[in-house]
């Protein structure tokens, strides 16, 4: 057996964690789980969002399944997502982006990886409040160092992108895109504006990019890469970018395959993962069991992969497929009407892939 912690979250959050896990145990493939907890329940009973004993079961078993936490807009605790990927060093962001035949979309045949680089950039939280002495202690230097003055009523949010994490993250997609069979990695930044931070990953790509001669590699402006990827995404493979442009373009690459409720997600460290899918935690849909379960079920389907577990993913991604396609047992956004009232539930939907799984 192996053991992997199963983060509950809040909002959505335990139901579809619970389809996820009982459509992963259909397909034999010898998981214990240790439940743990995280987010806005857990905070009002513990204090904090994010308890010492969810990170130790993570530090023990060190493979995580988690389901959505609710992060707060522009007040309350810090991103429990950036926490937990700056906590065990998950560098790696690997979002997945397929076509799968029954999801509206107006585009077919779309199978592309997004590449997150995850501890760097704007999102490494290096911010200073407006108004702050430290604040303004740093304009004040800057103005010193710098021909573009910064004016004293401004908040600062500083955007470091090193050699080392740029190379870590472009060979982790040159690594993955020969395992995985793929034939190229595009490299995503603003080069022309910032010199010398994406200017610097840049070049570090294309310095990786000379150890893989098996793969193509190409670069792209990131608001270049927006429209290519409308016009014309079947040119695109791997796709690399720092960490908010990879933010940003894994949602528009989720567009193009239906959106975020069929677009699963992983986070890969040095020796440990933790899956999640890419959408939020919809509170104001929690316990109706309404929810579509497909993207964490499908980030089920990466940790399997991640174990190693190849037959068992391939079982469940027939079955995902299959239940999609044929469009009976879906939740109700998955119809053509979403008011269709043959629309099931949460459960349901995994009850309806548990038997697919297990017709083989």
């Amino acid at each position: 057996m192996t053991r992997v912690t199963l983060i509950t979250g809040d909002g959505i959050g335990p139901e579809i964690a619970e389809a996820a896990r009982r459509c992963i145990d259909a397909t034999g493939a010898g998981i214990e789980w240790e439940i743990a907890e995280a987010g806005i329940d857990v905070m009002k009973r513990e204090g904090t969002p994010l308890p010492e004993k969810t990170l130790e079961s993570i530090r023990t078993n060190r493979i995580a399944l988690k389901a959505p936490i609710t992060t707060p807009v522009g007040t309350g605790f810090r991103s429990i997502n950036v926490h937990l990927r700056q906590e065990f060093g998950l560098y790696a962001c690997l979002r997945p982006c397929k076509s799968y035949k029954g999801v509206r979309s107006r585009y077919s045949d779309i199978d592309l990886v997004v590449v997150r680089e995850n501890t760097e950039d704007l999102y490494a939280g290096i911010e200073f409040e407006k108004g702050k002495t430290e604040t303004r202690e740093l304009i004040e230097w800057l103005n010193k160092h710098s021909k573009r003055p910064i004016g004293p009523n401004a908040g600062i949010s500083i955007k470091p992108i090193s050699v080392e994490g740029t190379e870590r993250i472009v060979r982790y997609a040159f690594e993955y895109a020969r395992r995985m069979g793929r034939r190229k990695v595009t490299s995503v930044h603003k080069a022309n504006i910032m010199k010398f931070s994406d200017g610097l990953w840049l070049e570090v790509s294309r310095d990786v990019a000379k150890r893989y001669p098996d793969i193509e590699f190409e670069d792209r402006i990131v608001d270049n890469m927006c429209m290519q990827l409308i016009q014309k995404p079947e040119l695109y493979d791997v796709i690399v970018l720092p960490n908010l442009y990879g933010d940003i373009l894994s949602d528009l690459c989720a567009g193009l395959v239906g959106g975020l409720g069929v677009a699963p997600g992983a986070n890969i460290g040095e020796n440990m993962a933790i899956f999640e899918a890419t959408h939020g935690s919809a509170p104001k849909y929690a316990g109706q069991n309404k929810v579509n379960p497909t993207a964490l079920i499908l980030s089920g389907l990466l940790l399997l992969q991640h174990l190693g577990k190849a037959n068992e993913a391939q079982r469940l991604e027939k079955a995902v497929s299959a239940v999609i396609a044929e469009g009976r047992d879906v939740t109700y956004d998955m119809k053509p009407d979403r008011n269709d009232p043959t629309a099931v539930g949460t459960q349901e939907m995994a009850d309806a892939i548990i038997r697919k799984i297990k017709a083989g």
